[in-house]
């Protein structure tokens, strides 16, 4: 082991995680200016038990179906509980067995400080994996926004996890690890079958002058996979396509994770009327119908929608990957017809592929619960407004 990670690990263990902030900034600025934070990744990548940590034993999912659920705790308020235990109560009642929970590591710590964790916000996900034991109910950890990047408000990190100079994205690296090395240790005595983790929330779109992203994504996930079974080698390991999470990334057919992937083609469809969704991202800014076609004349149906979301992936199931569809869903400014002819298509072809899927989400604007469409007929569901026809689609798929 180089001397340099000995050195750096003595240290945080006299300082300790909770220890004085200032001489953790202090002492991280003289090893990055050192460039020992770029050296620890390399270690990760190149040892032989690391090669052999990613290639632990194949692991088969179940067909895993359910929701995504938000983070609910304000800040301002440490009595309001993160999750509802009424989701899963629900979920369990309603046959779903899968919660993916997309999180923020602003939550238990700092872009001020990536060294730093508060204990108590990590007690919330501890009750989740418990909700979820309790009702059934596989949890999913996500990291939504990960030290150094987060597909909404990217710019708000103070060093980019893939872009700009080589010791920034290797010190945003070191601090993924490290955040995710956090939970490693944390969750290793609950079993896979409850608990399983997924690295990185939709990296970055490609464009034609940026494969670099493919190649730095690879990179990133492996030491994130290293680090997570140095700790737990057993753990269930799940990893996000690359571009927004809809394309395949063939180097991780060897490692036996699970790629996760997209159920939002096309975005004239799932987005029509989200505001937050770059223009360039749509087929066509037309009112949506289902059947769509697309101002390039492509013609959008089950057919298209079975090459989009499965044939692309025949390389890496040919080789016995498992896909699970993490999020998908549509906004609800969609027609609720065309929402329901589109997601009945949709959840009909991973169906007939054998792949879960986790809706985005259970109550809000994409859900089945309090969605706010202004065209549906809602049914009173326990002080909820329940869209019946899309829970009974997902219920039957």
């Amino acid at each position: 082991m180089d001397r340099s990670r000995v050195f750096v690990a003595l240290w945080l263990h006299t300082i300790g995680f909770h220890g004085d902030r200032m001489r953790r900034r202090s002492f991280l600025s003289c090893i990055a200016a050192a460039g020992l934070v770029g050296r620890a990744k390399f270690e990760f990548a190149q040892n032989a038990s690391s090669q052999d940590l990613l290639h632990v034993e194949t692991q088969t999912i179940p067909h895993w179906r359910g929701f995504n659920l938000q983070w609910e705790r304000r800040h301002t308020d440490e009595t309001q509980p993160a999750f509802q235990e009424f989701d899963f109560a629900t979920m369990q009642e309603w046959g779903f067995n899968f919660a993916r929970l997309p999180l923020s590591y602003w939550i238990w710590g700092s872009p001020k400080d990536w060294t730093y964790i508060n204990e108590t916000p990590l007690k919330e996900i501890d009750r989740a994996i418990a909700l979820g034991k309790q009702y059934g109910i596989h949890i999913n950890l996500n990291f939504h926004r990960i030290p150094g990047y987060c597909i909404n408000g990217r710019e708000l990190e103070p060093a980019d996890l893939f872009t700009g100079r080589k010791e920034e994205r290797e010190r945003a690296l070191t601090a993924a690890v490290f955040h995710w090395r956090t939970f490693a240790k944390r969750y290793k005595e609950i079993p896979s079958e409850q608990l399983s983790f997924d690295l990185i929330n939709e990296p970055p779109k490609m464009r034609s002058y940026e494969g670099a992203f493919q190649e730095r994504y690879v990179e990133v996930a492996r030491a994130l996979i290293t680090a997570i079974r140095e700790e737990d080698p057993k753990r269930l390991i799940f990893s996000d396509g690359i571009n927004i999470g809809q394309n395949p990334v063939i180097e991780f057919a060897e490692w036996n994770i699970v790629q996760c992937t997209r159920g939002y083609q096309p975005k004239a469809v799932s987005h029509f009327g989200a505001s937050w969704v770059p223009k360039d991202e749509y087929e066509t800014m037309k009112p949506p119908t289902w059947p769509l076609l697309d101002d390039k004349g492509i013609f959008w149906d089950r057919a298209r929608l079975k090459q989009e979301y499965v044939d692309k992936y025949k390389l890496l199931t040919n080789k016995g990957v498992q896909i699970h569809v993490g999020e998908w869903g549509s906004y609800n400014k969609t027609p609720h017809g065309v929402v329901l002819a589109w997601m009945s298509d949709s959840l009909s072809v991973w169906k007939e592929a054998g792949w879960g899927n986790s809706l985005w989400n259970l109550r809000g604007d994409f859900g089945v619960l309090d969605s706010g469409r202004q065209d549906v007929a809602y049914e009173e569901f326990r002080g909820h407004k329940l869209d019946r026809k899309m829970l009974e689609l997902l219920r039957n798929a």
